[in-house]
């Protein structure tokens, strides 16, 4: 019945306010305005992490009423650290180096205070047990890169959010089946959120996620990862049915478009010279759609990679990291560089195959009445 409660809460609680916060955007004219690198043509409030935050917190102190929630309280502090961060984002557009400083402050809440690190490779590279302050900075550094990777993905109607309920849903499953049931609920209680979201996300969106959930979203996908990985390296069975014999590339998985998306735009930005953090439309959703698919479509597409990466962990879940994460790293790349391949064609085809400019106007460009030598060189007078 926890179960039924924490969807239900968290379900009900989202569907209400997201109705309340588009209404209350939309009266202070707070919208993600269209132009530039934005995808969208109309004006579109963006701050629906605040309902997906309320049905979550709704499903948490539905958790709390039952038991005490341990070490994954500062999980929750930590996203309410950057929710804050997003929201004044929002309103504000904080430099980068403050976000930085305010992220820095929840992820060292979270690794440090809260425990959730990466303790060891399990074999991996060689590598057992790390040292407490290179599990610490490895953590930290980890937290960047995978909370911002899942935010820099938020671009397109559905897209974070699809991403999001794979992460969560499939953890909730798996710490469920496992009997860790604390984490299970909470991966529950943000599904339930993120489903709700979902109805008013899908294009045409009606709201975006926005800085407010794709941070917090982001951080509570990436600890839930590393509880993962800590799961299945130390604390299941080594005989359990349920047991990744790859912790690290299972923990990878959960994140793999986002990180694949963001770490292929900082190689392309950097190979033309250009910063890696700045804007532009080189993500993979940016490609997928000049292939002509519609939002609907790409958010799907990816959402069915993720699947099959997923699929592929569990199928595989007897072999090791040694075996396990090359062959998700070739897969990713080379469906990447497929991607790309038939993206440039296509658009190379739409080019060739569209009326050139000219030829549609009205104008003429009048052909040389007169030609004459002078000094050896031709002159064509119009």
């Amino acid at each position: 019945m926890e179960i039924v409660f924490v969807i239900l809460a968290s379900v009900i609680l989202t569907m209400i306010s997201i109705p309340q916060v588009i209404r209350l955007m939309s009266r202070r004219n707070l919208l993600d305005q269209p132009g530039g690198r934005k995808i969208h043509k109309n004006s579109v409030p963006s701050m629906g992490g605040i309902g997906i935050m309320m049905g979550f917190i709704s499903g948490a102190i539905v958790i709390i009423y039952s038991g005490e929630l341990g070490n994954f309280s500062y999980v929750l502090v930590s996203m309410g650290i950057l929710f804050v961060i997003g929201l004044l984002d929002d309103l504000k557009d904080l430099s980068a180096f403050q976000k930085l400083i305010g992220q820095l402050l929840a992820f060292f809440i979270v690794v440090i205070l809260g425990d959730f690190r990466i303790y060891s490779f399990y074999g991996f590279l060689g590598v057992e047990e790390l040292p407490i302050w290179i599990s610490y900075g490895l953590s930290v550094f980890l937290l960047v890169g995978l909370t911002n990777a899942y935010n820099l993905i938020d671009g397109l109607d559905g897209l974070a959010g699809i991403l999001g309920l794979i992460s969560t849903g499939l953890m909730a499953i798996w710490f469920g089946l496992t009997g860790f049931y604390i984490p299970s609920l909470l991966c529950l209680s943000l599904s339930g959120g993120i489903i709700a979201f979902l109805f008013y996300n899908w294009h045409p969106a009606k709201i975006f996620m926005g800085d407010t959930g794709s941070l917090p979203i982001g951080l509570f996908i990436a600890t839930m990862a590393f509880y993962f990985i800590y799961a299945n390296g130390d604390l299941l069975d080594r005989d359990s049915a349920y047991r990744f014999a790859a912790p690290i590339t299972g923990g990878m998985v959960m994140m793999v478009i986002c990180c694949y998306d963001t770490l292929r735009v900082f190689v392309r930005r950097i190979r033309r010279g250009h910063s890696p953090f700045s804007p532009d439309k080189s993500h993979i959703h940016h490609f997928l759609m000049r292939m002509g698919n519609p939002h609907d479509q790409v958010a799907l597409m990816l959402g069915g990679l993720k699947l099959l990466f997923l699929a592929l962990m569990i199928v595989c879940k007897d072999m090791n990291d040694w075996l396990m994460f090359p062959v998700i790293s070739i897969l990713a790349i080379s469906l990447g560089s497929v991607i790309n391949v038939v993206t440039l064609r296509k658009v190379r085809a739409k080019v060739l195959s569209s009326p050139r400019v000219l030829s549609k106007s009205i104008y003429k460009i009048p052909k040389p009445i007169k030609e004459h030598y002078w000094e050896e060189k031709k002159i064509k007078e119009y």
